[in-house]
């Protein structure tokens, strides 16, 4: 089928703003009389508030308020599970957790003002590993977890359970017994940071008669609204949160705390109040990605078919499990544990863990990065110890079209020998390597669009063009591109014809948020059925205007043909259609129960290793990923090459240590991000399923998985190339030269 629209490398909506700087961030809103906010953060990873003295601090010329616990001693908030005081009310939890705040005219004064509260602090012991946090006896972070609100029901006695969850299929014992043998091995993942550019920041006006205004960096616009109702007080109906541009989120923006001390604060004083955190304040309190413990368990017969898998995750999930979607699966991610495979029996325990740490919160495919690198570093070995081919083990073992995953789910569209294969041929696995130190590892990840509710409207004035409204933000995902090009396709015209607003949320219109790979699924068939609506309209309007049955009119290139040729152009029947009025089409996009299509994505990394230095250089990256239509293809190579670089910080640089509960790694000087020096040759491979996927015009989930798979791809290279076992991430030089060592 040709497109007119859809298919076609567009320019970003919002691109030009963006490279000259006009793009207005949180940050750059600023409103008459605004006060300004500082924090005073705990110096202590674990301690018991004795008292604080704020006399001194309010007694600053030009401070408006100064603001602790006590202050606020209802105020506890979380996404879902409400553990999380806005500011520390009688225990301290991680270094860096705020204790008080003072609000000022400028941040000079904010920031001279802070340095005169004087806190007195009981030390408690800390922990920070999550099985230490799990064995009897360690220092206990919430004396009663399970009375917090919106938190769930415990099922297991071990202290310091923010949430466990078990998943189950098939008979464990009687699959383990059917192996000839049972292979164990433990990995570990670090604390790392998102890595945005934009750090959280928040503006908030309580005005004196009751309305109250946000901007915030918040994905997620109308979860804050309702969390500031639901949890805070604020007025219904009285609420609008402005949709304003994310710098870069990854997972980390759905936060709470600064809008809601904002508002808390703003409340108090009826004026607007800003709330900007610094990078080193980022990189101390910003929630993370939970640090986490695997060990996996698997059963095999001699001939390499697996017969049973169990799982046991143990996340670090920090000081509070605020910032969680989902309590009740904190690191949803966890249930994929060997999802491509044919695997008859499996048990999955995951538990998420209270540590004195900056609390974890959902990071680009929760928790997959973390189960993908221990499974399929596990595949690997146990093909190694098997003798067989690491490519042709998982042959054998890749689930077909039809065939159920280990927990139960049947998907359409299974490609994962499809994406294998075309890998294998890409790399040529069968070739002979460069050198006696290079090697070759592969890794597989399979993963479904997100689904969740949505709106959209287009209104068609009697002049000019199609105007799209949706109430999602852009956060650099391309998102408003590709729901142009939707509207653009439907009509029949180029996507310069259609301009595209960010509606706030009082504007009628609703989205459940960004994340979860659902954005172009969940928008886009909102923004398709306001499409499908606006051109039944039109149609019957034209109808109307040449006395024929609605059967008769045709929509063609951009224009309406009547049943004798008549042709009205778009703008004709939309003044037809709209008369004195903007002609305003809503279209809304519930989402199934179930979802029933998947994506595969098999990365193949090919490294060299000096074994003098333990040094890895990444060579070069295959991708191979089933697709289905591609709406924008400039976005969507963005999505795989963005996602390669960020798995590649993952797999080999990032690390965030802590030293006595102390980040050791307060600025970007210090952190190891990825630049333009560390990335190799990436090829990526894009098959084309018949089936395709439930975006509209049949595209797949693209953003979450090409980060995924390359840190095992990495691992099993490394072991591939010089023998040697990484289990723990990042593969660095010197892990890497001390087991060379200690193999002699």
């Amino acid at each position: 089928m040709v497109y007119v629209a859809v298919g076609k490398p567009t320019a970003a909506v919002e691109g030009a703003e963006k490279v000259t700087g006009g793009i207005q961030y949180t940050a750059d809103i600023t409103l008459p009389g605004t006060l300004w906010v500082k924090l005073l953060r705990s110096p202590h990873p674990h301690a018991r508030i004795r008292s604080i003295d704020t006399s001194k601090a309010s007694a600053v010329p030009g401070v408006a308020m100064v603001g602790t616990g006590q202050d606020f001693p209802n105020a506890r908030v979380g996404v879902r599970m409400r553990d999380m005081p806005v500011l520390a009310i009688d225990k301290v939890r991680f270094v860096g957790d705020p204790v008080a705040a003072v609000a000022a005219d400028t941040i000079e004064i904010a920031e001279a003002a802070l340095a005169l509260i004087e806190v007195d602090y009981e030390v408690l012991p800390a922990v920070y590993d999550a099985l230490e946090a799990l064995k009897p006896g360690a220092p206990v972070l919430h004396d009663d977890p399970a009375s917090y609100a919106g938190a769930t029901e415990r099922s297991v006695t071990e202290p310091n359970v923010q949430s466990y969850t078990l998943w189950e299929h098939g008979d464990l014992e009687a699959a383990f017994a059917k192996a000839d043998q049972v292979f164990e091995h433990t990995f570990s993942t670090p604390l790392t940071p998102h890595g945005y550019l934009e750090t959280s920041a928040a503006t908030v006006w309580v005005h004196p008669e009751g309305d109250v205004e946000v901007w915030a960096t918040n994905k997620s616009p109308f979860s804050l609204r309702d969390l500031l109702i639901k949890q805070l007080g604020a007025p219904e109906g009285r609420v609008t949160v402005n949709i304003v541009p994310v710098g870069g989120d990854f997972g980390a923006k759905s936060n709470l705390n600064d809008a809601t001390l904002c508002y808390l604060i703003s409340d108090r004083v009826k004026r607007p109040v800003k709330f900007v955190q610094t990078y080193t304040e980022e990189l101390m309190a910003g929630p993370r990605r939970h640090p986490a413990t695997l060990t996996v368990r698997t059963g095999v017969t001699n001939d390499g078919a697996l017969t049973a898998m169990s799982v046991r995750a143990a996340f670090s999930g920090g000081a509070y499990a605020a910032y969680k979607a989902n309590p009740q699966v904190a690191v949803l991610g966890v249930r994929m544990a060997g999802s491509p495979y044919r695997i008859p029996a499996i048990k999955v325990e995951e538990y998420c863990v209270y540590s004195n740490q900056v609390s974890g919160t959902q990071t680009r495919t929760p928790g997959g990065p973390q189960i993908v690198f221990a499974v399929e570093s596990h595949m690997d070995l146990i093909a190694g110890e098997l003798g067989i081919d690491k490519a042709e083990f998982r042959m054998r073992n890749l689930i077909n079209d039809g065939e159920p995953t280990p927990i139960g789910l049947t998907w359409q569209g299974v490609k994962g020998k499809e994406t294998l294969r075309a890998a294998m041929d890409a790399v040529g696995w069968d070739k002979p390597k460069a050198s006696p130190n290079t090697g070759r590892g592969i890794a597989i990840y399979e993963r479904p669009a997100g689904a969740g509710k949505s709106s959209a409207a287009i209104t068609f004035a009697p002049t000019g063009g199609p105007i799209l409204q949706v109430s999602i933000a852009n956060a650099g995902q391309g998102a408003h591109t590709v729901l142009q090009q939707i509207v653009a396709e439907k009509l029949g015209i180029q996507t310069s014809e259609v301009s595209v607003q960010t509606a706030d949320t009082n504007s009628g219109l609703f989205d459940s948020g960004l994340g979860g790979s659902k954005t172009t699924n969940s928008a886009g068939n909102a923004v398709a059925n306001a499409a499908d609506i606006l051109i039944a309209a039109l149609t019957q309007a034209a109808a109307n205007e040449w006395d024929c049955p609605v059967e008769e009119v045709h929509q063609r290139n951009g224009a309406f043909i009547g049943p004798r040729e008549q042709i009205l152009t778009l703008r004709e029947v939309a003044s037809l259609a709209s008369k004195d009025e903007p002609l305003v089409c809503t279209g809304i996009f519930n989402p199934p129960e179930e979802r029933t299509v998947t994506a595969y994505v098999t990365q193949i990394a090919e490294v060299e290793v000096d074994p003098e230095s333990g040094q890895v250089t990444i060579q070069r990256i295959v991708s191979s990923h089933d697709v289905g239509l591609i709406l924008n293809p400039l976005g969507h190579q963005g999505q795989i090459n963005g996602g390669v670089i960020q798995g590649i910080g993952f797999a080999m640089t990032e690390d965030s240590p802590l030293i006595d509960g102390h980040i050791s790694t307060l600025s970007m000087a210090d952190f190891k991000l990825v630049n333009i020096g560390d990335i190799p040759k990436l090829e990526t491979i894009l098959l084309e399923d018949e089936v395709g996927g439930p975006v509209p015009f049949k595209g797949k989930a693209i953003g979450e998985l090409p980060n995924v798979p390359i840190a095992a791809a990495i691992a099993n290279s490394v072991e591939d190339a010089v023998g040697v076992r990484i289990h723990d991430l990042p593969i660095t030089a010197e892990k890497v030269f001390a087991a060379l060592q200690a193999k002699g």
